[in-house]
């Protein structure tokens, strides 16, 4: 039995970029924080290492007997962490406008944010649930779809609460909401199903936005934005006077890195956007930094990578004759289009920013490492494809 050997390399290739690009996207910040010149670099270097080693060990291990106590452990001590850590004394977790999202853990000077983990979890226990209780069928009722699906509902009730609530992260319950539901309709729930919870998710969508200022002034800004850029494609005499805000927003800087990139881009290291005017250019906008650097060229090639890893992890899905391997799998492979399409149209300004890390790429050692972990677990079952 055989690994994906080039899903392994290309995943180390876009982990390699990662520690570059965070490299030369953090200089504005090291300088102007105390700290020192290689703190980021330092920080991606190590968690790409734990990746890559994790993933390759991962790699190496019997899925019969492995994959299930790996996936479960990690839904089950995620989803408990989640539950817990918001009840931490302040010098254990950090927050920001009150929301809790990162476990700080001083005797390492790290950081851990339980859900870059869970996600894999949930991956894992859909694939593992719906393997067991949902089957294609063109014979059951719509009261009995509901009934076999309503447990999923409650439990991503309780995700949307822990997440979306609690740690105020509305990109990352889109994100899992749209997982189950794509999931769901591949393992055999009824397409009426799929379009009804479909419009009770974008009504709940809806709700939450309009009765959150922050996030109703989010969707403001990127409404301004948009509108200035759409209307700059019409002859100047009929371009409407679009006012915007006294200051750029981040999605303007956003525009400004990828058309001063061109497409050639300016040059590793040579970027200008990363000078202050987008401070975390090395996290949710490294798209855009990377778009200044390297150009459209450059990050037409790196998207071209993600899709083979896409397409080879899909390619495993097909050929797995396991239900649970092959459903996890897919939900794999969903989960990394979903982010990065997230990602990329919300610094293009084609959907509002949803603060969705670019997998493999943006830095953070729990996105990282989980990442590396789902990869792993891929890499694992693809030793069972016919």
């Amino acid at each position: 039995m055989k690994v994906d050997k080039t899903l392994f390399y290309l995943t180390v290739f876009l982990l390699t970029l990662s520690v570059v690009f965070v490299y030369s996207m953090s200089i504005f910040k090291t300088t102007h924080s105390n700290l020192g010149e290689f703190h980021f670099l330092i920080r991606q270097f190590v968690a790409v290492f734990i990746g890559i080693t994790v993933m390759w060990y991962l790699s190496t291990l019997d899925p019969d007997k492995y994959f299930k106590p790996i996936g479960m452990s990690i839904f089950i001590f995620f989803l408990l962490l989640m539950s817990v850590m918001h009840f931490f004394p302040p010098e254990y977790v950090t927050a920001i406008n009150g929301a809790k999202r990162w476990i700080k853990l001083p005797s390492l000077g790290v950081s851990l944010a339980p859900i870059e983990f869970f996600k894999i979890g949930f991956v894992y226990f859909l694939a593992w649930s719906f393997s067991r209780k949902i089957e294609l069928s063109h014979h059951i009722s719509f009261k009995e779809d509901i009934k076999r699906f309503l447990p999923y509902l409650i439990l991503f009730i309780i995700v949307v609460y822990l997440v979306a609530i609690m740690q105020n992260d509305f990109g990352q319950v889109m994100v899992l909401g749209f997982v189950l539901l794509v999931m769901g309709l591949m393992a055999g729930i009824s397409s009426r199903l799929f379009l009804s919870v479909s419009l009770a998710g974008i009504t709940l969508i809806s709700y939450l936005i309009m009765h959150n200022a922050n996030r109703f002034h989010r969707i403001q800004e990127w409404f301004y934005d948009f509108q200035a850029l759409f209307l700059k494609i019409f002859p100047k005499a009929l371009q409407a006077d679009v006012n915007l805000a006294d200051s750029k927003t981040q999605l303007s800087y956003s525009y400004d890195a990828i058309i001063n990139g061109g497409t050639f881009g300016t040059g590793i290291g040579n970027g200008v956007i990363k000078l202050g005017f987008l401070p975390e250019v090395y996290t949710d906008f490294i798209l855009s930094g990377i778009a200044e650097e390297i150009g459209t060229l450059g990050v037409s090639f790196i998207i071209i990578v993600f899709f083979i890893i896409v397409f080879r992890i899909l390619k495993i899905a097909n050929r797995l004759t396991d239900k649970m391997y092959s459903n996890f799998a897919f939900g794999s492979a969903l989960l990394i289009a979903v982010s990065l399409f997230l990602n990329a149209f919300g610094i293009t300004g084609v959907i509002p920013i949803k603060g969705i890390a670019v997998p493999f790429l943006s830095y953070g050692g729990s996105s990282i490492v989980a990442v590396s972990i789902m990869i792993g677990m891929v890499l694992m079952i693809s030793k069972k494809v016919r």
